[in-house]
């Protein structure tokens, strides 16, 4: 089977040679430059108004490299580009996607009901860091009970290490994790082992590094609108706007994945209507969407509910779920206590925010965020369900924005760790689990990259001055101990070590992990595909939570749980069977809750 995305830019492929388009608006002259043996060799582009360029080569196929020749000075790669060999700045390669033969015809994906998240990081999540080294492990990740691997992201970036928030090329895998056909071949092996593969997209800024734009199509980028990256993409051309639609489109259709993470949508600066989230989830549910299983997640610190709701005409919604900080962050303060920065919004009652969380989503729908002097944060989100609302104790962000990249393990008890744990992965909300967290891993992932010199001074100067206003950073000598983003140490530190799962205490956190997975699928999960009718929360005591969620089909899960290092008492009706108990007896009814306790009951 062979799956191509036919996409109006770009170079495509077919018997007797390859057409090439791209949009150049603000380029004075623009050439097509193909790369051979004996030196490039120009071919004449011919204008199709509106910005647009295109040529036709005949003879040349696959492997060919090219580029464009800006103004007669200036080489750039296709911002289309399906394959960079030679890094950010070299040559684009054309890549003819019929050459992959899929034998995972007969895969249609899985409900979002069945979600259970596994965040990694290609680069880092194996010693052999590319694409086949995850493959080699995906057998692990099916019998610890994962549903849905999500790879952080993967377009092309300047240098080998880096986290991947700063791609430049977003149709090319970065060369550094392999060939676009050894990313087909993992996407699907995963779905041979029952996996669904979400891919992380940035659709809100282009990295610092081999953005090339400006050169030949300064009118992509709104000068008037500025983000944390500088000028914002202008969303209202609509051959800025096809970009990424199609992008999204291609992900999805040539390289089979189930689904796409939007990182941080609340920095796309856009007023048109259709806005841009809602014109390109209109466009997969009518595209990929339309005969298969395919989810579109977003992060979005806005809290904006309605990305999340159903239309009235009864469609499914655009976006099945959204990363839930507001259940971190009250997860975070109870087990570590930090109460610096965003964490002073929820230092004040985090098991209340917590319950809300579980009860109706977002902690903050529309009320005055102190963190944010004031502005109102989020929208009302308890008409949605559970299921709209991916839960975690870590991910990359929330250990690698940290000064070292530390993870829970080395800032919380292990007993709290495990309570919420087991918070997170009974609970209806899709659980997400970040690269190593199953074993209890407590190697640091710090924020690492891999720039120029003069860009790599800048961001590691600049890395250390968003720490100054931290206590424990106010003094210089403390934040020359930051590691330094750029050196090959600080992400060294950061590649899994697989060895760590065999050897205590990681195998006791492996079992645990297994234990509560095995438990979310074969009891959890059929009621999830009944829906929920209603859910109520009570905090008792200081740190008890109760939460009750009653089920379609008639049946009522609940969770009562002590959140603090000192003996509770619940004032909770217990009756019931007891799914699962946390540091009380199996046959616990009610009363007396141990410190950093729980337990779930159906009945």
């Amino acid at each position: 089977m062979q799956r191509v995305h036919e996409m109006p830019f770009g170079a495509a492929v077919d018997a007797n040679g390859t057409r090439f388009r791209i949009w150049a608006p603000t380029a004075r002259t623009l050439a097509l430059c193909t790369h051979h043996d004996d030196g490039p060799v120009q071919h004449p582009l011919a204008p199709g108004g509106d910005g647009w360029y295109q040529t036709f080569v005949p003879g040349i196929g696959a492997g060919t490299r090219y580029s464009y020749l800006v103004d007669g000075q200036l080489r750039v790669p296709d911002p289309a580009s399906r394959r960079q060999c030679e890094d950010v700045h070299g040559p684009s390669e054309i890549v003819d996607p019929r050459a992959f033969d899929w034998r995972d015809g007969d895969w249609r994906g899985r409900p979002w009901a069945q979600a259970v998240v596994y965040e990694l990081h290609v680069g880092s999540f194996t010693a052999a860091g590319d694409f086949a080294g995850v493959e080699t492990r995906l057998a692990h990740l099916a019998a610890l009970g994962v549903t849905a691997v999500e790879l952080m992201p993967v377009a092309d970036f300047p240098g080998t290490r880096i986290w991947g928030y700063d791609g430049v090329l977003p149709y090319a895998p970065d060369a550094s994790y392999g060939r676009p056909d050894d990313l087909k071949r993992l996407v699907q092996s995963a779905h041979a082992h029952g996996l669904m593969v979400l891919l992380d997209v940035v659709y809100n800024h282009f990295g610092p590094d081999g953005n090339y734009l400006h050169a030949y199509a300064q009118s992509f980028f709104d000068e008037t609108r500025h983000t944390p990256w500088g000028a914002a993409i202008d969303f209202s051309r609509r051959p800025v706007r096809e970009f990424f639609i199609h992008n999204a489109l291609y992900w999805l259709e040539e390289y089979h994945f189930d689904g796409l993470r939007l990182d941080a949508v609340h920095a796309i600066a856009d007023d048109t209507d259709p806005d841009i989230l809602d014109e390109l989830a209109a466009a997969v549910a009518a595209g990929p969407g339309a005969d298969r299983h395919v989810h579109l997640v977003l992060e979005n610190d806005a809290n904006e509910a309605r990305y999340l709701r159903a239309p009235a005409d009864g469609r499914r919604p655009g976006y099945v779920a959204q990363w839930n900080d507001d259940i971190h962050h009250a997860l975070h303060v109870l087990v570590t206590g930090e109460r610096y920065g965003y964490y002073a919004d929820y230092a004040d009652a985090p098991v209340r925010h917590l319950g809300r969380c579980l009860a109706e989503g977002f902690a903050w729908q529309g009320e005055p965020s102190p963190y944010r002097h004031g502005a109102v944060r989020g929208e009302p989100s308890t008409d949605l369900p559970p299921a709209a609302f991916v839960g975690f104790l870590q991910n990359h962000d929330q250990i690698g924005n940290r000064a070292f990249g530390e993870r829970i393990t080395r800032l919380a008890a292990p007993e709290a760790v495990a309570v919420a744990t087991a918070v997170l992965l009974l609970a209806p909300q899709p659980p997400l689990l970040f690269m190593g967290q199953e074993w209890g891993c407590t190697q640091l992932f710090p924020f690492f990259c891999d720039f120029g010199p003069e860009l790599a001074r800048a961001v590691t100067e600049g890395r250390r001055r968003e720490f100054e206003r931290f206590p424990e950073f106010a003094d210089a000598r403390a934040r020359e101990r930051i590691p330094d983003p750029n050196a090959a140490q600080t992400f060294a530190a950061a590649v899994l070590d697989w060895d760590l799962r065999e050897r205590p205490p990681h195998a006791g956190w492996l079992e645990f992990h297994r234990e509560l997975l095995a438990l979310r699928r074969h009891t959890l999960m059929p009621h999830l595909d009944t829906g929920i009718e209603r859910v109520s929360v009570r905090t008792g005591a200081h740190t008890v939570l109760d939460v009750d969620w009653r089920f379609a089909d008639g049946s009522t899960l609940a969770l009562i749980a002590n959140l603090g290092a000192h003996t509770s008492v619940s004032a909770a009706n217990a009756g019931g069977r007891v799914l699962y108990a946390y540091r009380l007896p199996a046959d616990w009814h009610g009363g007396t809750l141990a410190p950093w306790s729980l337990a779930w009951l159906e009945r």
